[in-house]
């Protein structure tokens, strides 16, 4: 039986990618500290440790045996970062190097790295390309990027095959309503739940690339097969389609009230044709349709 280790396993994308696994007959290792994952997300078929990614010695003898390590643990999200640029290195940096020694000490197979389109920053130009300069606007961006740049560095040194994953705005079921990590749409429709107006953050014509996590989770498990991925590759995973947050109260629907803009690129689109091309990966969910569903099965 194949072995996986899932760092961030009860959070909102780990959490659907431990299901996933255990679908398809795996076994499922854990690693969370439950700072932003629920226990209500954990698969009971998988084998949960409650630990820090920052402590290695403690993280170090579960790699073991394992054949794959899906590393999503981080401190997410850009505002946090601003607000705590320390704790986020801490576990973004210090926490993927942590993840990455242990892999290669215990030989896994192949590391598969979450990264983020926030790497890209503002570009002249549209849609992103994985060979455009990263040009990272927040410390989770530049933390993210540096994680992409020691996975291919551990490839590189230590023939650890590894593959990372620049995601683009991720959306689907388990997203947090609440709190500093909520995403836009779930903010939105918690909003509209309380009675409140949406809070448009600007002018609201900043334009995201949103993706379903059904899709992402799809992604990872491409990248896990491909035996002829594992040097370091990045690739990124994105609709190719983007709405502005205008638009996206649009389709949701209620009043509005403006905010100050904050720290964030104009635009995200993402050319995924080399997911395609190299890993046979095409996304397949449209925001507008599952929104729908979604406003049903929440009550708006």
């Amino acid at each position: 039986m194949t072995k996986y280790l899932v760092t961030g396993g009860a959070g909102f994308i780990g959490s659907n990618l431990v299901d996933e696994l255990i679908n398809r007959g795996g076994e499922v290792i854990i690693i969370d500290n439950l700072s932003t994952g629920k226990k209500e997300n954990l698969n009971p078929q998988a084998k949960f440790h409650l630990l820090d990614i920052r402590d290695l010695e403690k993280i170090k003898p579960l790699f073991i045996g394992i054949d794959y390590v899906f590393h999503l643990a981080a401190f997410p999200r850009v505002q946090p970062s601003i607000d705590d640029p320390i704790t986020a290195n801490d576990i973004n940096l210090n926490g993927t190097l942590n993840v990455l020694v242990a892999a290669r000490d215990a030989k896994v197979k192949k590391v598969i790295y979450s990264a983020s389109s926030s790497a890209y920053g503002d570009q002249a130009k549209m849609p992103l390309r994985e060979d455009m300069p990263a040009h990272p606007l927040s410390p989770y961006a530049i933390q993210k990027y540096i994680g992409e740049l020691y996975c291919r560095l551990f490839s590189d040194i230590y023939d650890l095959a590894t593959v990372s994953l620049r995601y683009f705005n991720v959306y689907g079921k388990r997203q947090a309503l609440e709190g500093a990590y909520a995403l836009v749409i779930p903010i939105f429709i918690r909003q509209r739940l309380a009675g409140e107006p949406m809070t448009i953050t600007g002018d609201g014509e900043n334009r995201r690339d949103y993706t379903s996590v059904v899709d992402v989770v799809r992604a990872n498990i491409l990248a896990m097969q491909n035996q002829k991925v594992g040097k370091g590759e990045v690739f990124n995973i994105g609709r190719g389609k983007n709405f502005s947050i205008n638009e996206l109260a649009k389709m949701i629907g209620g009043p509005l009230v403006n905010i100050p803009p904050r720290i964030e690129p104009k635009e995200t689109l993402a050319d995924s044709s080399l997911a395609k091309k190299i890993l046979g990966w095409q996304p397949t969910v449209e925001l507008p349709v599952w929104l729908e569903e979604y406003k049903k099965e929440m009550g708006v």
